[in-house]
């Protein structure tokens, strides 16, 4: 059996005009493809559902039958097909940890206020988790803190960054001139591998550095600032992350040559960026 909606729509059109002449001039058809549309539908059916009576059709048991079934179809078409006008699919988004946790929430915000009624789902890891996720078609875009290596990915620059090495205000490295020895032989506090921050603190720093001591590894920035706080190492981070215990001198910036790193945003080749993703990615870039 092969119903189609057309077929659905010629039932009910003719059903309210009583002929097909009428219900050829609202559906925009000609009368014999109305009438071609009805004999087929009551031919798969193998039931009348109109009794012929002179010139006009009057809705029999069969087509009483049909009715109700005929107009929740044609209303669940149309709410489909306002689905897509209105693009209110849910966006996934999959955002390493410090463009989800300090970049993404006042983004996100901007859009809902524009936006009220369009579901978003952020899910937050490091920058490996977002990229498999990628990959796996599990999200729609991701937002990570350095460059992807996958080659059926595509990742574009998005945002440039600033990173700070910091201490705390009392730490033994800011008793004496701060250089890549003094670097080198204090404690560092580090994001885990698979970061995106772990990997370009290890290019841009500590390649650089004649020694290196691994202090420890945390799993997220927030452990990472309250553990430099009580003076347990030193770290780097982005300046957004850190910013509010800067101002309030609870942490300090050491006097290292400016650290920057551009986020990059990430796709699948194949992935089809809907209107209502295009829409989420430019409140992002403003």
């Amino acid at each position: 059996m092969h119903i189609t909606l057309r077929q659905i729509e010629v039932f009910t059109e003719v059903l309210k005009s009583g002929s097909t002449t009428q219900a050829s001039q609202i559906l925009a058809l000609s009368q014999s493809a109305v009438s071609a549309a009805l004999a087929e539908l009551e031919n798969q059916l193998g039931v009348q559902l109109f009794d012929r009576v002179g010139k006009r059709l009057v809705l029999n048991e069969h087509g009483r039958l049909l009715y109700p079934s005929a107009i929740g179809l044609l209303e669940q078409a149309g709410e489909i097909e306002q689905l897509f006008k209105e693009e209110n699919g849910a966006i996934r988004i999959f955002a390493s940890s410090t463009i989800g946790n300090y970049l993404l929430p006042g983004m996100m915000a901007a859009y809902r206020r524009d936006f009220p009624g369009l579901p978003l789902e952020l899910s937050v890891g490091n920058s490996q988790d977002v990229i498999n996720a990628v990959a796996d078609f599990r999200v729609d875009v991701g937002l990570i803190e350095g460059p992807c290596h996958v080659t059926e990915l595509v990742s574009e620059p998005w945002l440039e960054d600033e990173l700070v090495v910091f201490a705390a205000p009392d730490a033994a490295i800011l008793q004496q001139p701060v250089t890549l020895e003094s670097l080198g032989n204090a404690p560092w506090i580090l994001r885990e591998r698979g970061s995106g921050t772990r990997e370009i603190v290890d290019y841009l720093m500590l390649a650089h550095l004649p020694t290196f001591q691994l202090g420890m590894e945390l799993g997220n920035s927030e452990a990472i600032k309250h553990a430099v706080r009580h003076n347990m190492g030193i770290s780097c981070l982005s300046r957004r992350v850190i910013a509010d215990q800067l101002d309030a001198g609870t942490l300090v910036a050491l006097p290292v040559p400016r650290l920057t790193r551009t986020l990059y945003r990430i796709h699948h080749r194949q992935k089809h960026l809907s209107r209502a993703l295009q829409r989420f990615l430019a409140y992002c870039r403003e």
